[in-house]
């Protein structure tokens, strides 16, 4: 009988491991029988830890966010601007990191509090900026929302860096829409270059939340 003692089942535990899995199988192909086989548990163990996937999905997109916040820090002493660009530009680089990262993200519940003192952090840095917390919260679930769907289409084309789905090639799209010629050319604008891509909608975003609340 083997000695070796195996590391304690837990929530967290779970949640790293369906993360590593989703980059192999997609969203569609995630079960928790998958998940028990990597463990080397049976199926109803994680049962006693997540009643169904949706709790699994809550769990795994808290994980995202504690990664993402581990690795992005707002400057107190920077702009709204900047604050939100950070955060932003933050989220995207943490759900591109797994396969379907937007899709498991939007629309769960963050288990703990993991968020609270970053969402602080940045209502501080609004607030005083000349934002009622009203529209310091109304900015960042705008632009929370930009980058989720963002990253939600790029993922539908590129469902991780490098590897793009087929019926995305830009040249054929080109051909088949010769009779539509700027509908033809706006391919390029819209299935490449999606950093850029990205940027230029943020600043958009920025530029209209500066605009509509009249705060520079």
């Amino acid at each position: 009988m083997s000695t070796e003692r195996r590391a304690p089942l837990d929530r967290r535990r779970v949640a790293d491991t369906a993360l590593r899995l989703l980059n192999e199988a997609g969203l569609e192909g995630l079960t928790l029988r998958a998940i028990a086989k990597e463990l080397d548990v049976k199926a109803p163990a994680l049962y006693w830890h997540f009643k169904d996937k949706q709790a699994l999905l809550d769990e795994m997109a808290t994980e995202i966010y504690r990664r993402m916040a581990a690795d992005t820090r707002l400057d107190p002493a920077g702009t709204w601007q900047d604050g939100l660009r950070t955060t932003s530009r933050g989220l995207r680089t943490a759900l591109l990191g797994y396969r379907d990262g937007a899709k498991v993200y939007s629309g769960s519940r963050f288990t703990g509090i993991d968020h609270a003192p970053q969402q602080e952090a940045y209502l501080r840095l609004t607030t005083e900026a000349g934002f009622t917390l009203a529209q310091a919260a109304a900015a960042g679930r705008t632009v929370n929302a930009y980058t989720i769907g963002f990253v939600t289409e790029e993922q539908g084309v590129e469902p991780l860096p490098g590897q793009r789905r087929e019926g995305y090639d830009v040249d054929e799209r080109a051909r088949i829409l010769a009779d539509f010629p700027l509908s033809a050319a706006a391919g390029r604008e819209l299935f490449t270059d999606y950093d850029d891509q990205f940027e230029e909608g943020l600043e958009l975003v920025i530029t209209g939340i500066s605009t509509r609340y009249k705060i520079p």
